[in-house]
């Protein structure tokens, strides 16, 4: 994962996931889960961020 990605995923989980998959449903889902709550936003855009990771890989 990149540096810039993770940063952003913590600290704005939004834009983090639009980094990784730009205007998607995943960014939708991810904003509204940062409204409830800064805590499950990040957790899901870092959870975004890990499975993008590992289809790269695959």
């Amino acid at each position: 994962m990149k540096i810039i990605q993770v940063v952003a995923s913590i600290l704005v989980p939004p834009l983090g996931v639009f980094l990784v998959t730009g205007i998607s449903t995943s960014l939708i889902i991810n904003i509204l889960l940062t409204l409830l709550g800064w805590i499950p936003g990040v957790i899901h855009a870092l959870w975004i961020l890990s499975k993008q990771s590992e289809q790269a890989n695959a």
